[in-house]
């Protein structure tokens, strides 16, 4: 039988046609010589009635069929009879009667119910994804990014950009995060490695003369996986010749408003609010703000530093700070649940965490009693602070204080209910420090990656003070969650040349590392620039999911394993024999 029509293509202007439905059963319910078996597609659902006096040779099926069978049926859509309308199903005035039945497929009972919020264990929904994808929030999912690739695709087609596609197989460039590496049979001991990013390629495309490029494009590195990173992701990446950043952010800005409009309807205000880094970790403490909601970060040192609370005023004696948030409402808290933001200020790296309570007849506190009267009464008023008011205090370093009162922030914001999944709050984070010292490897590191530029005002300092040199680079941020991040590169082998000696690669090892891209710029190298976008991490937002795996169709689990193939596993002897390689495994 061929398909007529989706399961919830129908509505009362259909009745009276004869059609053709396939799909998944759903349920079936026998109501004594009648049974009705609601059938599911991609699309949705559609009520299938079968009455022995319609088509009696075809009743015998329907009193066998369980869910989860496939069926294919045709019959004549019919106006249900009055007040047995469904309004929870977009089909629900209509039903059709089935005149013909054929089981295309039966089913075991599957090992849980193919139901949105079905209760049961991630990792067996994980292990049979394939039934999990029958789900229609799921399928609701795929089809959300579906329709955003073809809306970037639409949207870079139209202003003058090329899909082109980058190698999968590469070299390992060891400056980011692990690599995943590919042995190769034909040069044994050699190795490929996937991509984590077609970075090199895309700008060799820009010293192509290809000037606008973007690519839908799988990426690989091999991390620590967390709620919105898996080791397999999608970006959108963007690279472009003969811009500046504000260009750059402009038609990336144009972009997300034309995305959300037509994919949501949701009107997207811009421009973004611009949030240089140094501003966003002393309001925010994170280089990704969440800005849904107030709760800033205040430095009070000069207050505290001579307070008889040694440890404020030493934090503040040895270079330090110390930083507070108001917690607003927060004052009705126990001890228990001050001493679970204590706990959690040490996840971070505080070595402490004070809090005040702000009360009809004053304050209360553990260390009021080191502050006197009016520091009390200054500290209150210069946090904004009223009756039933929780002040929470961190001293330490300035890095160290801003991160930890940054997620207290958050975490305060989740208690509260704060977080407000139908606000969409963008904005640029830009300026970021160019290097970052790491006390681990005894060197800089660069905060993005080695290719991108300083800002042309920071030249000078990459000789005298590199800590201070501000890159050209910027993130854009959704709710809290970076959603895409570029730059603009460098493109002249002076300034590259003084960047690896500041990252302490040797000459050898920049020849072995990247001597292959470096070569192309002694060709002339326009001036570039670009960022990425992660659609998985996109798609989550805009279907308000709490998981990245939601929205990947065979995501892996928290220790990168992939339930459904069982991978990664053993191979053959003899196909390690091919590739000239030998396990050893030891007992850690």
């Amino acid at each position: 039988m061929k398909r007529t029509h989706y399961c919830a293509a129908f509505r009362k202007e259909n009745a009276g046609e004869t059609v053709s439905v396939c799909g998944w059963i759903q349920r079936r319910r026998d109501h004594g010589g009648v049974i009705f078996i609601d059938l599911r597609d991609r699309s949705g659902m559609v009520q299938l009635v079968f009455d022995p006096e319609v088509a009696k040779e075809y009743f015998p099926v329907a009193e066998k069929v369980r869910p989860e069978y496939v069926l294919s049926a045709t019959g004549k859509v019919s106006l249900r009879p009055e007040g047995q309308d469904n309004p929870g199903m977009e089909t629900g005035e209509i039903e059709i009667y089935i005149e013909e039945v054929e089981i295309l497929n039966a089913s075991k009972t599957p090992p849980f119910l193919i139901e949105d919020d079905v209760d049961c264990d991630e990792m067996i929904r994980l292990k049979y994804r394939y039934l999990d994808l029958r789900r229609p929030q799921l399928q609701k999912n795929f089809q959300l990014r579906h329709k955003l690739t073809m809306a970037m695709r639409g949207f870079l087609d139209a202003k003058d950009f090329w899909e082109i596609e980058t190698p999968m197989l590469t070299a390992s460039t060891p400056e980011g995060a692990r690599d995943y590496l590919v042995p190769s049979r034909v040069h044994p001991g050699n190795f490929f490695a996937l991509p984590q990013s077609p970075q090199l390629f895309k700008q060799l495309l820009m010293v192509s003369g290809m000037e606008r490029y973007f690519q839908i494009v799988r990426c690989f590195r091999d991390e620590d996986l967390r709620a919105d990173r898996q080791p397999e992701f999608t970006q959108l990446d963007i690279e472009m010749s003969f811009v500046d950043q504000d260009t750059i952010m402009g038609l990336m800005e144009e972009m997300m408003k034309k995305i959300y409009k037509d994919l949501l309807n949701i009107d997207i205000e811009t421009p973004f609010l611009r949030l240089p880094y140094d501003e966003a970790m002393n309001r925010f403490g994170s280089d990704k703000p969440d800005l849904r909601f107030a709760m800033e970060i205040k430095d009070l040192s000069d207050l505290v530093k001579d307070a008889d609370f040694k440890v404020f005023a030493d934090v503040v004696k040895k270079g330090g700070c110390v930083k507070s948030i108001n917690a607003k409402g927060c004052a009705k808290y126990s001890r228990r649940d001050f001493d679970a933001l204590v706990k959690l200020a040490g996840v971070y790296g505080a070595k402490g965490m004070a809090w005040i309570q702000v009360e009809e007849d004053g304050v209360k506190s553990p260390i009021a009693k080191f502050f006197t009267e009016e520091q009390l009464t200054a500290i209150v008023k210069a946090m904004d602070g009223e009756v039933g008011d929780a002040l929470l205090f961190i001293a330490d370093q300035w890095e160290t204080t801003c991160i930890v009162l940054g997620n207290l922030r958050l975490e305060i914001a989740r208690r509260e209910g704060l977080l407000d999944d139908d606000k969409q709050s963008f904005l640029w984070v830009v300026d970021f420090p160019m290097f970052e010292y790491s006390e681990e490897e005894q060197r800089y590191v660069a905060k993005h990656h080695p290719f991108t530029s300083p800002k042309m005002a920071d030249l000078p300092l990459l000789a005298e003070a590199p800590e201070k040199v501000r890159a050209d680079a910027y993130d854009m941020i959704l709710n809290g969650v970076e959603i895409g991040g570029g730059s603009l590169r460098i493109h002249d082998g002076a300034t590259q040349a003084k960047v690896f000696e500041l990252l302490k690669l040797s000459a050898e090892e920049v020849e072995s590392k990247f001597g292959w891209f470096l070569r192309a710029f002694e060709y002339g190298a326009p001036p570039h620039g670009g960022l990425a976008f992660g659609v998985d991490r996109m798609v989550m937002l805009m279907r308000k999911c709490a998981s990245i795996r939601d929205v990947i169709a065979f995501p892996k689990t928290q220790s990168a394993t992939c339930l459904v193939s069982d991978a990664p596993g053993a191979v053959a002897p003899k196909q390690l024999r091919e590739l000239g390689i030998e396990v050893r495994l030891t007992e850690e």
